[in-house]
């Protein structure tokens, strides 16, 4: 018999067929959460773009089922099903192998997104039930699967089943139908607004292809379609800001690629770059956007130049700014978009969040470097608008480097760099660490009290701080309760934010359940949001929930976080006269043994991790709530007014 530590011949696996997707499904769609179970479906949605990319599709249907299914209809060529040379159909082969499909050679797909018999069998083996119905040559032909086996071979459809099917055997097409395995992904449910997202951006992207929604669940229907292309799109993300240019569009082709750009500078602090392969929207960026950042800096610092020193570029002033890329990004808005033959793909990933092609950043910096130079100097009234803005940010980014400067001297000279209000623990190991922002120095004193200091540090604000979402560094870093926050946390600001210095992997904000509360919270989210977004994106922000009320009897206490929660105790109690029930206006109001039991104890707490699932909608809501139009903000409140709760 072997021992647990020998290596041989029997200790290697061999898994067949798509056994590695329902292994590691994490290699092939990125996670097995909601972004995961999001991805199987932009899989199937991205092959039937590619038969509008082959110049057949003008229609795709997304329909979300009732049982949690999603179906997915096309108008394009459907998939072959005659034999192929393995012995199966052609059908069956892309839908059960790996890396079989039409979109390698070439021939069938010159320009796709998704990789038939990569994307389709990848979904296949994560679904409970996986069906493909295919209409062509006047004839509709299927095949169903039960975690990527096939349960029958491919069979002409009879009439009685299209119509269960809801399927009408007319013309040419592809409906595909999948149900996801809940071995894989649990509870998880498609959610109808980042799928109305992921069709918005193809609707914007790929010209005269109609995109139709229907979720069964509540008989809601969405179309899009749109003809103006990515400036339709960048002057859609900017709506009700103050635009400093027009859309700037450039674009460039060779025999194989073709580079569209689009760019709009507005008077926001953020930035909303976007780049595009083949209809596939990159999430990480690659090679294109580098390409595109380069030539901006470029062009943007050159024209500068030129202007400062009256036409020569090449002499330089002591009191020159120079400009970095980061200065670039204040007010920027951009879409950069590729379409290049799909063999020639190079992603990082299955998922296909970056490009790796290095030959697109050169065709990219190229495209945009002429296209922005030819601008500015055909539109000389636009371009010293941006340059007014990037120049600001610039000042102000040197102003909030000697702020912050002078901050830390100042830390240094008071003999200790961690602000005297702080409480902090006794663990030096971030990971285990957490810092509770806590409303007012009464609730901060109860928490100091209550908490564990092995591993829990205590930060209470003096009040409302200030609202970062149009305020520049040196603002921020001068603000007192800001600079205790940003010192407590140990990361940095600005240019020196270095994530991996953190001394917190659990920044939990705590604060009273009623308006003030409420208002401190969404502050303290506008400057993690806009300031330190990597804080929220790699899982470390929090809220607490602290209970509303406390019901008593006699010596014991029950504690309900909701109205709903309370309706239900004092059910409990209703045969019992001499119960007690109060409602907490504030943290406060809890002793430290209450405020650790309810809210503070690892083990009976509430917390909510705070995500972002479309940074682009969450920033424009923050510009809404926190900017300076009232308008917006007026309309929204007047309208959601009967939907606010003081729960998260």
């Amino acid at each position: 018999m072997a021992k647990s530590t020998d290596y041989n011949a029997d200790q290697i696996q061999v898994l067949e067929g798509l056994e590695p997707v329902r292994k590691r499904p994490g290699m092939y769609i990125g996670s097995t959460d909601s972004r995961g179970l999001h991805e199987c479906l932009r899989e199937i949605i991205d092959n039937s773009v590619d038969e509008s990319f082959a110049g057949t599709a003008t229609q795709v249907e997304v329909i979300i089922n009732v049982d949690g299914s999603a179906t997915v209809k096309d108008n394009g060529r459907g998939i072959p099903i005659d034999m192929h040379k393995s012995g199966v159909s052609a059908l069956e082969l892309t839908m059960t192998k790996l890396h079989a499909g039409g979109k390698f050679g070439g021939g069938a797909y010159k320009v796709s997104g998704g990789l038939h018999g990569v994307g389709a069998s990848v979904v296949n083996a994560l679904s409970s039930y996986f069906r493909v119905v295919v209409l062509r040559d006047k004839k509709a032909y299927y095949q169903e699967y039960k975690r990527g086996v096939p349960i029958k071979k491919v069979t002409e459809a009879s009439v009685k089943q299209l119509e269960e099917w809801g399927v009408e055997a007319k013309g040419t097409g592809t409906i595909t139908t999948f149900m996801p395995d809940k071995e894989i992904f649990k509870e998880l449910v498609f959610e109808k607004q980042k799928v109305k997202l992921l069709l918005k951006d193809r609707a914007y992207l790929i010209a005269k292809l109609a995109f139709n929604l229907k979720d069964k669940r509540d008989g809601d229907e969405t179309s899009y379609y749109f003809e103006g292309g990515i400036k339709s799109l960048v002057a859609h993300s900017n709506r009700g800001k103050n635009i400093l240019s027009d859309v700037i569009y450039v674009q460039n082709k060779d025999e194989n690629n073709h580079c569209e750009v689009a760019i709009q500078y507005t008077d926001a602090f953020n930035e909303n770059v976007k780049g595009f392969v083949n209809g596939i929207y990159t999430t990480d960026g690659g090679t294109h956007v580098t390409g595109f950042r380069t030539a901006l800096t470029r062009s943007i610092t050159d024209y500068v130049k030129k202007q400062t020193n009256g036409g020569n570029g090449n002499k330089s002033s002591k009191d020159e700014i120079i400009l970095t890329g980061d200065d670039l990004k204040e007010g920027l808005s951009a879409v950069i978009y590729i379409k290049m033959p799909s063999e020639t793909l190079q992603f990082e990933s299955q998922t296909k969040a970056k490009l790796n092609n290095p030959e697109i950043q050169g065709f990219v910096a190229v495209t945009v470097r002429e296209g922005l130079d030819q601008y500015f100097e055909e539109h000389p009234t636009d371009a010293r608008r941006i340059i007014d803005k990037v120049t600001l940010a610039a000042k102000a980014r040197l102003a909030a480097r000697a702020a912050k400067d002078a901050v830390l001297r100042k830390g240094a000279l008071d003999g200790a760099s961690l602000p005297g209000k702080l409480a902090d623990c006794q663990s030096k190991d971030a990971s285990v660490s957490e810092i509770y922002i806590v409303e007012g120095d009464s609730a901060g004193g109860s928490a100091k009290q209550g908490r564990d200091r092995k591993f829990q540090a205590i930060l209470p604000l003096g009040g409302k701080i200030l609202n970062t979402e149009r305020a520049h560094l040196d603002k921020i870093v001068k603000f007192e309760e800001i600079k205790d926050l940003i010192i407590a946390l140990g990361a940095g600001i600005g240019e020196s934010l270095n994530y991996e210095k953190v001394r917190y992997h659990r920044v939990i904000i705590m604060t009273d359940a009623d308006v003030d509360g409420e208002h401190i919270k969404t502050l303290l989210l506008t400057f993690f949001f806009r300031h330190m977004p990597e804080i929220i994106n790699k899982g470390y922000l929090y809220i607490a929930l602290p209970p509303l009320y406390k019901i008593a009897v006699g010596k014991e206490s029950k504690y309900a976080y909701n109205d709903e929660e309370k309706d239900d105790l004092m059910k409990t109690f209703a045969n019992n006269k001499k119960y007690t029930i109060s409602r907490y206006k504030g943290l406060g109001e809890m002793n430290p043994i209450q405020l650790w039991d309810t809210t503070m104890n690892p083990a009976t707490r509430t917390l909510k991790q705070v995500t972002v699932d479309n940074s682009e909608e969450a920033s424009n809501m923050f510009t809404m709530l926190m900017g300076e139009e009232v308008p917006p903000r007026k309309k929204f409140i007047q309208t959601h007014a009967k939907l606010a709760t003081l729960d998260v």
